[in-house]
C-alpha cells in the first residue's frame, strides 16, 4: 500500500504506518460493502483490525475488558488469547502493544494455583516473567505483558488483549 507521507520511512516504518492505517480504516472498509475496490484488497487471512505475523493472525485491542471477557472475544472470532512460543513472538507484541501498554495473553493457573498453563490445555514451559513474577499471591491467576514482560494479575482487572488465529 502507498500511504501519502511515508516517502523516505524504512520497510518496518512503513509497515507500522500500514498497519495503524488499516486498524482504522477498518470502519470505512466494512461500511463500503459494495464497493469491489474494496471486496478485491480483502482476503479472508487478513480483514479488519488482523495482523498477519509469522504463521497467525494477531488482534490487538483497542478497548479493555478482563480476561474471561477478553477470551471470550477471541474465541467468538475462531481465535484464542495468544499463547506465546518464543522470544521473537515476545517482541512482536511488545512492539505491537507498545511499551506501556498491558494486554492479556492466554496464560493462567486458575485450575492449580502456581501451575501455569496456556488456554490450549498445554504447560508453560518457559517465560518472560519480570522479576519476582508470578508473585502467587491469591486471586492473581491470570497472565499480561507489560513492558515487553510478564506479570500475573486479578482476571477481574480490565485490560486491553491480543487475540492469536491460524491463518487456515
Amino acid at each position: 500500500m502507498n500511504i501519502p507521507g511515508t516517502h523516505g520511512m524504512d520497510e518496518d516504518e512503513q509497515e507500522e504506518m500500514n498497519v495503524y492505517v488499516n486498524a482504522h480504516a477498518s470502519a470505512d472498509v466494512r461500511t463500503e460493502t459494495e464497493n469491489s475496490d474494496t471486496k478485491r484488497h480483502q482476503t479472508p487471512q487478513h480483514t479488519e483490525e488482523w495482523m498477519h505475523y509469522e504463521s497467525n493472525l494477531y488482534y490487538f485491542s483497542c478497548v479493555k475488558k478482563n480476561w474471561t471477557e477478553s477470551r471470550r472475544y477471541c474465541t467468538e472470532r475462531g481465535a484464542d488469547l495468544i499463547i506465546i512460543n518464543n522470544r521473537e513472538e515476545q517482541e512482536f507484541v511488545k512492539k505491537q502493544a507498545g511499551d506501556n501498554n498491558r494486554v492479556w495473553i492466554g496464560l493462567t493457573d486458575i485450575d492449580v494455583e502456581g501451575t501455569w498453563k496456556w488456554v490450549d490445555g498445554s504447560p508453560l514451559t518457559s517465560g518472560f516473567w519480570m522479576s519476582a513474577e508470578p508473585g502467587g499471591h491469591r486471586g492473581e491467576n491470570c497472565a499480561l505483558t507489560v513492558v515487553g514482560e510478564w506479570a500475573d494479575y486479578p482476571c477481574t482487572e480490565e485490560f486491553n488483549w491480543v487475540c492469536e488465529k491460524s491463518k487456515m
